[in-house]
């Protein structure tokens, strides 16, 4: 029977009376020959079979009971599921994520990606699903370090995660910070072993620096400085304390650099490496005081006309990260008029509460502000 043609086979199994074997026939068929959406299809009509509906629809049906609705809803999903990984294991990016989108299972599509061998084919499709829609944003920009460079990199940060959640920007940012570190490192090290004769014993460009401060006196450095600037710009979202260790020893190269490589931030970052300087120590638990003295004055004379609040929300956001929440929340009293509308960096009122553990304080300012949808959401949080 193997050796029949399949329209053969499949007339012989219903002539028998066996549809069922029939429709599974034509499922191996179509798995076997690649013809994947025609799979789908053959697995619809499996899973309507076995509902008590028509294998195929041919014209609008009544109203399906609940029951029956969501067996083939999840059916269906199932079928999603097995058609996009049978789409990748033959390399079809783009097809296979059309079936697993619907799914809805981030982290089954990301192990299902993880197998896919990137080559110059599927490379597009591979960043445009595991970055740009966010299945798997690490391992996508790292892709996209190895393949497009520190520079293409960096431009495809500010293009397409500057609006993602800051989890997504994390970890792309940690990649990006210790990718730009080594680099750095790297060349510093070699530099100095072909200036001295021999490879520097220290591990940090802060101290290779320390004791060679003339290296970079005549405009001389070692890596891309909008680089580095760019970097050290995008690792301010980052709360892993080695990574931000990571990024203050490139704010203190960038520091060192000739005024002409000084590039100007944006406010409250003005001063774009001192103010990271400050903000990396303070995050790292090192000059906290002082780190949040600096951001409380800008916070206090940066023009909101022209800046709006994100000196305000720098500061909120600070304190916070640095553990000091009713401080945040006193600040956040102080400094955010009733009904500002905030750019989404700092927590908000009720994010601040939880973290601190105490409602009361947020339940006092919602009455004064007669914020009577703050207030419910305090009491319905409060125990």
């Amino acid at each position: 029977m193997t050796t029949a043609p399949i329209y053969e086979q499949l007339q012989q199994l219903c002539q028998q009376g066996d549809k069922s074997a029939a429709i599974d026939r034509l499922i191996e068929h179509l798995e076997q020959s690649g013809q994947f959406h025609e799979l789908f299809e053959a697995l619809k009509m499996k899973l309507r079979t076995q509902l008590g509906l028509p294998a195929a629809q041919s014209e609008q049906e009544d109203r399906l009971d609940e029951q029956t609705e969501t067996q083939l809803e999840l059916g269906l999903i199932a079928a999603c599921r097995r058609v996009g990984e049978a789409f990748l294991r033959v390399g079809k990016i783009r097809e296979g994520w059309m079936y697993l989108r619907p799914v809805g299972d981030r982290q089954a599509a990301a192990q299902a990606f993880a197998a896919v061998e990137p080559s110059d084919e599927n490379f597009e499709d591979l960043i445009n699903v595991q970055l740009h829609e966010g299945v798997d944003v690490a391992r996508g920009y790292q892709l996209a370090l190895q393949r497009l460079g520190t520079c293409n990199s960096i431009t495809m940060f500010e293009q397409s995660l500057a609006s993602r959640p800051r989890a997504d920007q994390q970890q792309a940012a940690a990649l990006l910070v210790r990718h730009v570190h080594r680099e750095l490192l790297g060349n510093l090290q070699r530099d100095i072993e072909r200036r001295e004769g021999k490879a520097p014993t220290e591990t940090t460009a802060e101290a290779l620096l320390q004791s060679r401060p003339e290296m970079l006196k005549d405009g001389s450095y070692h890596l891309d400085t909008s680089h580095i600037a760019a970097t050290v710009r995008f690792a301010r979202v980052l709360d892993d304390l080695e990574v931000i260790t990571l990024a203050l020893d490139l704010a203190m190269y960038g520091r060192k650099l000739h005024p002409q490589y000084q590039y100007p931030g944006d406010e409250p970052f003005l001063d774009h490496y001192p103010a990271s300087i400050y903000f990396f120590r303070a995050l790292l638990g090192q000059q906290v005081d002082a780190g949040i003295r600096y951001f409380t004055q800008k916070a206090d004379t940066v023009d909101q006309e022209h800046f709006g609040l994100i000196a305000v929300e720098i500061l909120i956001d600070l304190m916070s990260r640095c553990g000091r929440h009713q401080d945040a929340i006193n600040s956040y009293a102080k400094r955010v008029a009733p009904g500002a509308r905030t750019m989404g960096i700092s927590p908000t009122l009720l994010q601040l509460s939880q973290r601190l553990g105490v409602y009361d304080p947020m339940l006092e300012l919602c009455k004064q502000r007669d914020d009577l949808l703050g207030y419910t959401a305090a009491l319905l949080r409060a125990p």
